[in-house]
């Protein structure tokens, strides 16, 4: 199952870029072998200034067709690193090509666009700057692997 993190806005070079880099090529190693993989990032920006259903637009553009869609917001679920892992694994497991984890702006998903997903999850009830979530994603990607193939990074 290939997994497309889609993400408003550009990350220039620096240390969160350096983090996701690192996780993403752990998570592409540990998850060849599981079915996991390629991970990649499709980067939108609205450079017209149009909001959120502007940047919805360019996010729906950026998804797979037939992709599983997971949005990345502070209403949705709060998982366990096991119960992503599972989640994951089920998406693999029933047949599921593509897999594309949304994180919005500044300002969040348009409510348009997260109804259409098919799980929001959060990483806590605290609001994250878009950045360190998508490095949180990364690692908790490289951690469902590891978890999948029964590695030692995972510890309960």
């Amino acid at each position: 199952m290939r997994v497309h993190l889609c993400v408003v806005g550009r990350l220039r070079a620096g240390p969160e870029k350096s983090l996701i880099d690192d996780y993403l090529t752990r998570f592409d190693r540990t998850g060849r072998a599981l079915g996991l993989g390629p991970a990649h990032v499709v980067e939108v920006e609205d450079r017209k200034g149009g909001g959120m259903a502007s940047e919805a637009s360019l996010l729906r553009r950026a998804i797979p067709s037939g992709a599983v869609i997971c949005a990345l917001d502070e209403r949705g679920k709060t998982l366990s690193s096991p119960d992503f892992a599972g989640r994951l694994a089920d998406w693999r497991d029933g047949g599921r090509g593509d897999l594309a984890l949304v994180i919005g702006g500044a300002d969040g998903i348009d409510p348009a666009l997260r109804a259409e997903a098919d799980l929001s999850i959060s990483f806590g009830r605290m609001v994250w700057p878009h950045m360190l979530v998508r490095v949180m994603l990364a690692e908790q990607l490289y951690r469902a692997a590891t978890i999948l193939a029964g590695g030692p990074y995972h510890r309960e």
